[in-house]
């Protein structure tokens, strides 16, 4: 099969032919029809969370099932499929208290092993990991939604508690932010944005901002945000991941409000001094999301097909797998808009 290999941490993924996988038991093959390139696989690009190279990136994917090893039970060859992201292996307590995404021995396709920067890849324990794909949505559409759009359904929903008639704050508009801006305004919330970039802002905006921060243009983000909440957020959201914008999220909050780790720290961000104070003395929440379960995809779909959240606005580009590794070069600098997602292999 054709894949995009990386040799090196922050060189050009080399194209190449390699042996094609095999479906382990209890697990399956899928064959590639669809992969988001993810800032995610840009911290694994940088090397933030090395591997054994050489290796493939990839973990937004969604393809058809190509194969099936023994035991499967729930998956037959030529079923459309999501992944998400965050895998379990079914029998560890965490995963049998239904909360698959933070499994002790958690598997991620293009981290723990390869991944779909390529045709085809093998995934464990298919009956628990994988989600039907509906046929009136599309695998361009469907591929964000195995990492960033779920990981921020279940960090607006679920961690974040947000409903109708909350102020939300979310600092930075990559693929997780500007989903998060979405979803968080398909719930009834009053939705401020912050980025750096009027590209993303526009786009925030078409997505549901109330209103929108351009954070290079002021001094003071946090108190352009509390002015246009009124004095403060119910909900703020890193959804960046760097020290700035996480001491941002926090600041921005009204008493006894919530701050949701979305974006991923790594790197020299990694260690963010929390202003813990102000915790303290606001009664404030620091609440952490990771992925999503398979089995809860569904209230995320059902909002999909009755069309309360359209996937398809944040996908903003589509490439060759030849290019993947320019996206992530481009990544260095902020200068991808929206989901940009593999399509041809």
């Amino acid at each position: 099969m054709k894949a995009a290999v990386m040799e090196a941490y922050g060189e050009p993924l080399v194209i190449q032919d390699v042996p094609d996988p095999q479906a382990p038991e209890g697990g399956a093959v899928i064959r590639v029809e669809a992969n988001g390139i993810c800032r995610s696989d840009w911290h694994a690009w940088m090397g933030h969370w090395p591997k054994s190279l050489p290796h493939v990136l990839g973990h937004e994917m969604a393809g058809v099932v190509e194969s099936t090893g023994a035991g499967v039970r729930n998956w037959q060859p030529g079923q459309r499929v999501i992944v998400p992201f965050s895998g379990g292996c079914g029998v560890c307590p965490t995963c049998r208290t239904g909360l698959s995404n933070i499994c002790d021995n958690e598997y991620m396709p293009g981290f723990s092993g390869w991944g779909g920067f390529a045709q085809y890849v093998a995934l464990p324990n298919a009956d628990l990991n994988l989600v039907t794909l509906p046929d009136d949505l599309s695998f361009i559409d469907a591929a964000a939604l195995g990492c960033r759009f779920m990981t921020s359904f279940r960090g607006v929903i679920d961690q974040g508690r947000v409903r109708a008639g909350d102020w939300v704050a979310v600092h930075g508009c990559g693929g997780i932010g500007l989903s998060a801006v979405m979803i968080a305004a398909a719930a009834g919330a009053n939705v401020v944005a912050v980025d750096i970039d009027p590209a993303k802002l526009e786009l925030a905006k078409k997505v549901g901002a109330a209103a929108v921060v351009n954070a290079s243009e002021i001094d003071k983000p946090v108190r352009a945000v509390k002015s246009a909440a009124g004095g403060g957020v119910d909900v703020s959201i890193d959804a960046l991941g760097i020290i700035e914008t996480c001491q941002n999220s926090i600041k921005s909050l009204k008493k006894r409000g919530r701050h949701v780790q979305i974006g991923i720290p790594a790197g020299d961000q990694a260690a963010v001094p929390i202003v813990m104070d102000l915790v303290m003395a606001k009664e404030l929440e620091i609440v952490g999301s990771h992925g999503m379960p398979a089995g809860d995809y569904g209230a995320m779909l059902g909002m999909v097909a009755a069309g309360v959240l359209k996937p398809e606005q944040l996908v903003t580009g589509t490439v060759p797998l030849e290019q993947a590794g320019n996206v992530l070069a481009a990544m260095s600098h902020y200068e991808v808009t929206g989901v940009t997602v593999i399509d041809r292999f």
